[in-house]
């Protein structure tokens, strides 16, 4: 076959790279979207950081974007950056002579040494001690022999981070070396000790065995300790159960003595370990705060939560005046600090948009809690700010909002909705809402049951069957009735 050369014209879409960034970065949380911005900065000399700080509010520099009801759907605005302050040449007051040289060698050696005080004060901080080195140092002090101090030390490397030992003592003596001649009699016997140390509980290896060892921890005069003891080694199952008939029966008590065994036990730690666990709680900043005007309620970005990167004013400047072929590269990174700058204003832009059309749309849950949040689907947002549906996914994707009522990512304001008998449907949220309220204000010794909250949840026009509301319940941790109830 003769090869030939046809010419064929049709139409697609391409996405250009500067529209790639753009969905990128808006689909983007703040964390990642910060690092990202520590990358490019890096890479790219046109590409400075703004850091400068706002003397009035002590906060990010750069214009407050913020939008109410009457504006919402205006453009953000740039402002441009302003200086924040001039260096200026500080002359001394001190005048030529040696006595004030002396006087300011006295006032920087001062400075110095208050420094160097503060930067060894700032050493005294001491970092959390670990189960681990806690169980370690009780054991290192401890009258013991060597040996069995080496396999106690083995045992303790061997607990979780609850202090239990989740593996059998048969398994972990045929694990180790046989030249060390380590039996299980021997780890059982350096268990036995481990579980005298401090915390109480520490080395159980169930939680039956671990709330026993807190109860025999306790003084022997402890009132009602022996009837614990008895319902924590035969009768836990039914405790959990909350069976008190059957517990009743079994201690041969009244419901006064019973309740006083339930406080005792409630009251011990089933994992001895935590207070040791030094992992600390996420704190998550919002990207947009609520505020209340006497417009309405408006939205504005949180100045802590936006990067700001501006673009090099020296370079920009070499580069306007001195257009060569050995700056060529120089020009494209700083066509492409250009977009990144005008990607992120866009990605503002839209957040803000997106956030105030919620607020818009949840001014009940605003005003009453989740109890009244409406439903809501992506499709209307994205109708009336005239976006695509995939774009409002993005901004809602670990984007954070501060409400009066905490702080919710902005997918949280979208959900299935139930219809109702009359009147507009109901949120699946606002349901879940009212069911917890529900158990919240009943009666602990008469709890309720997922039948009766249907059945009242239908007095008020919402008709659900019993299998969601024990779904619903289940999806916020709510525990069922007889585990909800209380003597």
């Amino acid at each position: 076959m003769k090869p030939t050369l046809q010419l064929k014209l049709n139409t697609g879409l391409t996405l250009t790279p500067q529209l790639q960034q753009s969905i990128r970065l808006l689909q983007l949380s703040t964390l990642e979207l910060n690092q990202e911005i520590t990358r490019l900065v890096q890479e790219n000399p046109l590409l400075e950081l703004d850091e400068g700080i706002d003397q009035d509010g002590f906060e990010t520099g750069g214009p407050d974007i913020s939008l109410s009801p009457s504006d919402s759907s205006a453009a953000t605005e740039s402002n441009g950056i302003s200086e924040i302050g001039k260096n200026t040449d500080i002359q001394s007051d001190w005048p030529d002579d040696p006595l004030y040289a002396d006087q300011e060698f006295f006032f920087d050696t001062r400075r110095r040494s208050d420094e160097d005080h503060d930067q060894d004060f700032s050493r005294l901080i001491s970092k959390p001690v670990s189960l681990r080195e806690h169980l370690l140092s009780q054991i290192s002090l401890g009258q013991y022999c060597e040996r069995s101090k080496k396999i106690a030390e083995l045992l303790v490397d061997s607990l979780n981070d609850d202090g239990y030992l989740s593996q059998d003592l048969d398994e972990l003596a045929e694990l180790l070396p046989p030249e060390l001649e380590i039996s299980t009699a021997d780890l059982e016997s350096a268990l036995d000790y481990i579980q005298q140390l401090d915390p109480p509980g520490v080395g159980a290896r169930n939680l039956q065995e671990c709330l026993s060892l807190q109860l025999k921890a306790l003084p022997g005069n402890t009132p009602l300790r022996d009837e614990a003891l008895k319902l924590v080694n035969g009768h836990l199952e039914s405790f959990a159960a909350k069976n008190f008939q059957l517990l009743k029966k079994v201690l041969d008590c009244n419901e006064t003595c019973l309740q006083s065994i339930y406080q005792l036990i409630t009251q011990l730690n089933p994992k001895p370990g935590d207070d040791f666990n030094t992992t600390t709680a996420r704190h998550v900043i919002p990207d947009v705060i609520v505020t209340r005007s006497d417009s309405g309620w408006g939205v504005r970005l949180n100045s802590d939560s936006v990067p700001r990167v501006r673009i090099n004013s020296l370079y920009a400047g070499i580069l306007k005046h001195h257009r060569t072929e050995a700056t060529q590269m120089l020009m494209g990174q700083l066509k492409e600090a250009r977009w990144l700058v005008r990607n992120l204003d866009q990605r503002m832009d839209t957040i803000l948009r997106v956030s105030q059309a919620i607020v818009d749309c949840q001014q009940a849950f605003l005003e009453q809690g989740e109890t009244a949040i409406r439903p809501l689907v992506m499709r209307e947002i994205a109708v009336t700010l005239g976006l695509h549906e995939s774009t409002i996914s993005r901004v809602t994707t670990q984007k954070y909002m501060r409400t009066p009522h905490g702080i919710f990512e902005l997918k949280y304001f979208f959900g299935s909705h139930i219809p109702a008998e009359r009147g507009e449907a109901h949120s699946a949220i606002a349901i879940r809402g009212l069911i917890k309220r529900l158990i919240q204000d009943e009666d602990r010794r008469k709890p309720l049951n997922d039948s009766q909250i249907s059945q009242m949840l239908a007095q008020q026009g919402i008709v659900i069957a019993r299998r969601t509301v024990a779904k619903y319940r289940e999806f916020m941790h709510i525990p069922p009735t007889n585990l909800r109830k209380t003597l």
